[in-house]
């Protein structure tokens, strides 16, 4: 079984690094983590997701984007 994807966005690519890294650190075992900078981006690959029968199980997104 595919584990579930939490999928972190974020416009600053430090803040990125570091929420990635502290969830493979915690999370790493019972989910796929995925992360963008855009969330263009983010939304675009979803229907890809879909047709691999992946599930998303939360997105961890930046409270105020451009």
């Amino acid at each position: 079984m595919k584990k579930p994807i939490l999928f972190a966005i974020d416009d600053d690519s430090q803040v990125l690094r570091a929420i990635s890294r502290d969830l493979r650190q915690r999370y790493r075992s019972e989910y796929r983590i995925l992360s963008t900078d855009s969330p263009k981006e983010a939304l675009e690959s979803l229907p890809e997701l879909k047709s691999k029968g992946e599930t998303v199980a939360l997105f961890l997104t930046d409270q105020r984007m451009p």
